[in-house]
């Protein structure tokens, strides 16, 4: 059987939660709470007799915290990789938080209109396409073996059902820890569990 159809079994994790430095609105910032820290210790209890190889995270706080804690608990290393990063909201940084104009823009992703832009930042299928080719590099370098990537929300419910051409899901919640399960092939993408 050669490599390419050997599946890589990817567990996708939205990050802890977190508590922001600011009101307003950023691309940046954001460290896990008590329950955070809480909810990491339990995804790495989830995950304990899963033989995961590696933790690629996003170069975020509150995603690389989550990592550094299930992957210490794993026994394994952790990676972060700026690919895996939330949506930037671009020249709504600054606004306040509870504003989030941002909101509009992720709305009409989901309802198709991919190639929609807030000013300043990426469209939907421009971070679809970022989310595929980091996953794809990750199948590659695990192929036959599972591997954790925690990320976020935003990416995560737009991106996976997408690439694993599924229907119907894309407004499924994605708490907190949560987890997404795809294997990744020669074939394809398949989701394999969500939530």
């Amino acid at each position: 059987m050669s490599d390419l159809q050997c599946a890589s079994r990817i567990v996708l994790a939205r990050h802890g939660e977190a508590e922001y430095e600011s009101d307003l609105l950023t691309d940046e910032g954001g460290s896990l709470t008590h329950l955070g820290r809480r909810q990491a210790v339990e995804l790495a209890e989830k995950l304990a007799g899963r033989k995961v190889a590696h933790v690629w995270t996003s170069t975020l706080a509150r995603a690389v915290q989550t990592g550094e804690i299930v992957a210490a608990t794993l026994g394994v290393a952790v990676s972060t990789r700026s690919a895996l990063d939330e949506f930037s909201c671009g020249e709504y940084a600054g606004l306040p938080r509870a504003d989030d104009p941002f909101a509009e823009t992720y709305l009409r992703w989901l309802e198709g209109e991919l190639d929609t832009r807030a000013p300043g930042a990426e469209t939907g299928t421009e971070g679809i396409e970022r989310l595929r080719a980091t996953l794809s590099d990750i199948a590659d370098q695990y192929r036959g073996e599972s591997v954790l990537v925690i990320s976020h929300g935003g990416l995560l419910r737009l991106g996976v059902p997408a690439l694993a051409r599924m229907s119907g899901i894309e407004m499924t919640r994605l708490d907190n820890c949560d987890t997404i399960e795809i294997d990744i092939d020669g074939d394809g993408w398949v989701c394999r569990s969500w939530g």
